[in-house]
């Protein structure tokens, strides 16, 4: 049959489109286009029954071609769509508002950094400067102040406190952390953190810093809570004080696992030090790598070594970077006592966007710096390489009984003291378990007979047994309130069972059979077994139990490789020293 004129082979029909149905990109000045010439045909049976509805029919969405909802007893009315409509309409506004909540958050502590940056403040420690309190930070002279303010020089001013603490003097300006000597409190640690909450918000590379001595104590197990879903590239900081001959490959591999075992994503993980600059290079080429015109903030706990790291971040820099050069001349000052940077200290180190920060560290209370007086906060601070001290060791008995009960016994009903900070009980050893401590030279350590142990502590606190030393009195000292009892179980008798840290101090290595034992083929050992100690520490500090760090030469010769699937070597990340 011959095709009809559309006049006269369709009849007059109006199709009217509900705008819910009409595409989102579908704009209303597209209607008054002119229209397309369509050309259907229609079987008999259909024309037929055109006016009645078809019970296999579809229609249109935006989303594309989709199957009807039905046309029975169960098909939605059109009121229960309205409903429908507006709920979903009323959901959308309810979303809508709280976005509008969260970016008035958002803004307002981006409004609390700019301001804290724009307040003129110690190039030192970040704290504002003041004329008022002489014994408050950022104290500044009030001639200094007017004539540096006049010449627009307010940004190279070094504040009174920094200048004591470039000389050597341990002033603490946080609360709760042994105190400012004034008795002028500037900040709480919990204050210090506030101000780097808005880091969550902001499109930065976080650069954590964590301290090799004290790797658990000083980790920020909670950093995604300060750094938000940034990207993180972990520095271990002051790996030249470990022992002599060991093998970094070893450590590498070792804090690697550690960070996998914490659930810590990070871009890469490098072995540095602040002190001869190994790995400083590697760090500079991944924060350029990374950093894409962000803004690069130098993060960790109190003490861990930013300031330090950020000197020697900004001389290497400075070979290839005239930028980092000028920033060389105002530097952070750097200090034993946590609790030196009190404010973000901004650093003009890069060419072009971007700007480097060096941040409050964020004090934790379970350290050792929490409870120790700001007198003796030095001796906490391991200033060269590290030795293992191990016992038993006969010239720490000064007692022949006792020297002669350990010979027979090893440890078992002895008790060690780390200066007044820790006491170790040994409950149950095998007579050839060797404990080796590791970390700062100040606090010594002392063995004597569990039964003495007690007496021992209170008459030797502030004598032998410091830090507290003997300027701060004995009654001033809480002491040893928390106990922790360790059960340790060991299957290889050739290799160190576990370590025991001490969060702010140190650790010691728990060997089932100590080397001198090893190496004797006449002592036959248990192959496997469980050790029994109680660790005595100040209530607030904590006792981590972990993996024993392959330290020194025998460390790489007991250390094992954990074999790794395909999935792991992608996703792992990489170490670099």
């Amino acid at each position: 049959m011959a095709l009809k004129t559309l006049s006269t082979a369709l009849p007059s029909i109006s199709i009217s489109i509900p705008l819910q149905f009409l595409p989102f990109n579908l704009k209303l000045s597209q209607l008054d286009s002119k229209p397309s010439l369509i050309i259907c045909e229609f079987s008999k049976s259909q024309t037929r029954a055109s006016r009645k509805p078809p019970s296999s029919d579809v229609h249109f969405t935006d989303y594309g071609l989709v199957e009807p909802e039905g046309n029975g007893a169960a098909a939605p009315t059109p009121g229960e769509r309205h409903l429908e409509h507006q709920k979903s309409v009323e959901a959308l506004k309810l979303v809508l508002k709280e976005n509008k909540k969260e970016r008035k958050k958002q803004k307002r502590e981006k409004l609390v950094m700019k301001a804290s940056l724009a307040v003129a403040a110690c190039y030192g420690c970040g704290a504002p400067l003041q004329t008022s309190e002489i014994d408050a930070p950022g104290y500044v002279d009030l001639k200094t102040y007017e004539l540096k303010k006049k010449h627009h020089q307010l940004k190279t001013i070094l504040c009174g406190r920094c200048r004591l603490l470039s000389h050597g003097q341990m002033i603490t300006a946080v609360g709760g952390h042994g105190g400012y000597s004034g008795g002028k409190q500037f900040i709480t640690a919990e204050e210090l953190r506030e101000k780097l909450s808005h880091l969550r918000h902001e499109k930065a590379l976080i650069v954590k810093l964590v301290d090799i001595v004290d790797f658990n104590g000083s980790f920020l197990s909670r950093v995604r809570d300060l750094a938000g879903a940034n990207p993180i590239i972990l520095v271990v900081t002051k790996i030249d004080l470990l022992p002599r001959d060991t093998d970094l490959n070893c450590i590498g591999d070792w804090v690697v696992e550690a960070v996998t075992k914490k659930g810590l994503n990070v871009l890469s993980v490098h072995l540095t030090s602040s002190k001869s600059f190994v790995g400083i290079t590697g760090v500079v080429s991944e924060i350029q790598k990374e950093k894409k015109g962000r803004d690069v903030y130098i993060l960790g706990s109190a003490n861990v070594g930013k300031s330090a790291f950020i000197n020697a971040l900004l001389k290497i820099m400075a070979e290839k970077d005239p930028v980092a050069a000028a920033a060389q001349k105002y530097k952070p000052i750097q200090s034993a006592v946590p609790g030196t940077t009190l404010g973000p200290i901004r650093i003009k180190a890069f060419i072009g966007e971007g700007n480097l920060y060096d941040t409050p560290g964020v004090h934790l209370h379970h350290r050792q710096t929490a409870v120790v007086p700001s007198e003796d906060l030095s001796c906490l601070a391991p200033r060269s390489r590290l030795r293992g001290l191990s016992f038993p060791n006969s010239q720490v008995f000064k007692d022949k009984e006792a020297a002669d009960h350990s010979k027979s016994n090893g440890l078992n009903g002895f008790s060690i003291f780390w200066g007044a900070l820790v006491r170790i009980d040994v409950l149950k050893a095998l007579p050839e378990t060797c404990l080796t401590f590791y970390g700062p030279k100040g606090p010594q350590i002392h063995v004597v007979p569990t039964e003495n142990a007690d007496d021992f502590y209170q008459r030797e606190v502030g004598v032998l047994l410091t830090p507290p030393t003997e300027r701060v009195k004995a009654e001033n000292w809480k002491g040893l309130e928390s106990e922790r009892n360790l059960q340790i179980k060991f299957e290889d008798a050739e290799r160190p069972a576990c370590d025991v840290a001490i969060s702010g101090l140190g650790w010691f290595t728990v060997e089932p059979v100590g080397r001198s034992h090893r190496m004797s083929e006449a002592v036959s050992v248990e192959t496997c077994g469980e050790l029994h100690l109680a660790v005595h520490v100040p209530k607030p500090v904590e006792i981590f139990v972990r993996s024993p760090l392959p330290v020194g030469k025998l460390g790489s010769e007991w250390y094992q490789y954990r074999e790794l699937t395909e999935k792991e070597e992608e996703t792992r990340p990489k170490w670099y020293f």
